[in-house]
């Protein structure tokens, strides 16, 4: 029996796969109250994918570890993030200067102050400063331009 909850749900996968569409991502992800829905596109060399609509366990005794393990897989489970890593806020693209032409924002060695521009991620064909969280030196970034980025994944290393 649908609920006024499925119907909503329903309407939110709609609207992350135009999202989708919209921003050319290969996939959107969100969580929130335990509800968790990822929908991604199809690449040329796999079937297409349904969007994926999954509710998050709640939070109760397992009789067994087995199941617990099934659930946390690798791909679900992120890496540790390395210490002092600016994660990105968003899933989009990532831009390490301000156009193709121009310089890079930061360089490894750079000093930067909290709230330096570090690089623009764009979602939705919109460009989102990514900023110091901390004042430092970078000592590593590890992504490259133009490169897509998935939610909380460790864009720079500033120390």
């Amino acid at each position: 029996m649908p609920t006024a909850k499925s119907k909503l749900d329903a309407s939110l996968v709609r609207e992350l796969a135009a999202i989708l569409r919209e921003a050319d991502l290969g996939e959107v992800e969100i969580e929130h109250d335990g509800l968790r829905i990822r929908v991604s596109k199809a690449t040329s060399m796999a079937p297409p994918a349904a969007p994926a609509y999954v509710q998050a366990p709640a939070a109760v005794a397992a009789p067994t570890q087995a199941p617990a393990a099934a659930v946390a897989s690798a791909s679900d489970t992120p890496a540790a993030a390395p210490k002092n890593a600016v994660p990105s806020p968003m899933v989009g693209t990532v831009y390490l200067s301000p156009d193709p032409a121009s310089k890079a924002f930061v360089s490894v060695g750079d000093k930067v102050k909290k709230g330096d521009t570090l690089m623009l991620i764009e979602a939705m064909k919109t460009f989102n400063p990514v900023e110091a969280t901390a004042a430092g030196t970078v000592k590593a970034i590890l992504v490259s331009d133009s490169q897509p980025v998935e939610f909380g994944e460790p864009l720079i290393i500033i120390e």
